[in-house]
């Protein structure tokens, strides 16, 4: 019922009570924090958090409701965790409560809990897995063994979709866990996107005659997917690449690196990101938990690393006109800084050129 005690108890054993909102119900996953003040639509409906519980750090979540900003048709999250909810949303934009959007979509809330300390033991011990219950003695040994196993299948679409202008620029968009800001900001410059499912085959993509591929983000380890790094493998050098998240991890992997699970990730709109050719630093918006190893491929430059830790946050393989970032250009719910990055996949794609 909503309202109930609940109790969150993480994998080291450490326990916090709550109050439930959302839709009733008990499950495991692997907890992460988002760092966001607002896009908490956006989060929700972001495929990359299959599998997990997300807390967010920011205090006061559903102050605008539920607006029509979903990155794709339904929320992914396992769980969400929120210091306190708004109950009384106010924009003209608002078309529900956050409650009432969980509820209707399947996912347990937790609400009045310490969220900060939550992040904080995260921060220090890493990212671990935790269940949600309405017992305090939840089943431990499900708790240590829950492992994100199918999550791209999951997540990905069952057949070609096709959108925008018919005589656009043709793009295959390989869908792993694609946000549709992906999709709407390839169309706003032009293209015609061919989302194809993720294990559709390298020739099956080059019968679609495509002109360009974008490698788009999704959720779980990247080394689990490995179908769709040979397919990346026979596709690369024979049409201009763009790849953003999981994509860049993909085509890293499929170029020969490696990739490792970070201690507790990026996830938020707050990232800087810095371009080792200009010095400029970049605000992004990121999701992942893991990262490429940056001396692991020696096929590829690095273009971007992360201003606050150093990780690997973008690659150019200028040999095979292709370019990767480990950040979301497309960022809803925002920043915007690095959407160039877009019109430069498009300027690839019209001159042809090999100097991504």
């Amino acid at each position: 019922m909503k309202d109930d005690k609940v109790y969150i108890t993480l994998q080291n054993g450490k326990q916090f009570e709550g109050r439930r909102f959302g839709a009733d119900g008990d499950v495991v996953g692997e907890l992460v924090f988002a760092t966001g003040m607002m896009g908490y639509v956006e989060t929700l409906t972001d495929p990359s958090y299959f599998g997990q519980i997300v807390t967010q750090t920011f205090p006061l979540i559903g102050n605008y409701g539920k607006t029509p900003d979903e990155e794709s048709e339904k929320p992914w999250v396992s769980a969400y965790i929120v210091r306190e909810k708004c109950d009384n949303p106010s924009n003209f934009r608002c078309e529900k409560t956050i409650d009432e959007y969980l509820r209707e979509n399947g996912v347990v809330g937790v609400y009045d809990v310490d969220t900060r300390e939550l992040t904080k033991i995260v921060r220090e011990s890493g990212v671990m897995n935790a269940a949600i219950s309405s017992s305090p003695r939840p089943d431990t040994e499900k708790i240590s063994s829950y492992r994100i196993k199918g999550a791209v299948e999951a997540v990905s679409c069952r057949e070609v979709k096709r959108y925008g202008d018919e005589n656009g620029l043709r793009v295959v968009v390989m869908d792993c866990g694609a946000k549709d800001n992906i999709i709407r900001e390839l169309v706003a410059r032009g293209c015609r996107c061919m989302r194809v499912p993720y294990n559709y085959s390298a020739e099956d993509i080059l019968a679609l005659n495509p002109q360009g591929l974008m490698l788009a983000n999704g959720p779980g380890d990247p080394e689990d997917n490995k179908e769709v790094i040979e397919n990346i493998r026979k596709l690369a050098g024979k049409l201009p690449v763009f790849g953003i998240c999981l994509g860049h991890q993909l085509f890293a992997l499929a170029m020969g690196g490696s990739t490792k699970k970070m201690k507790y990730g990026h996830r938020g709109v707050n990232q800087p990101v810095k371009n080792l050719s200009t010095g400029r630093v970049y605000i992004s918006s990121q999701n992942h938990g893991y990262e490429v190893i940056s001396d692991s491929v020696k096929s590829g430059k690095l273009s971007y690393v992360n201003a606050n830790d150093g990780t690997c946050e973008g690659f150019e393989y200028p040999d095979i006109n292709a370019y990767t970032v480990q950040f979301h250009p497309e960022a809803c719910g925002g920043p915007r800084d690095t959407s160039f990055l877009f019109d430069k996949f498009i300027k690839n794609i019209r001159e042809g050129k090999y100097n991504a």
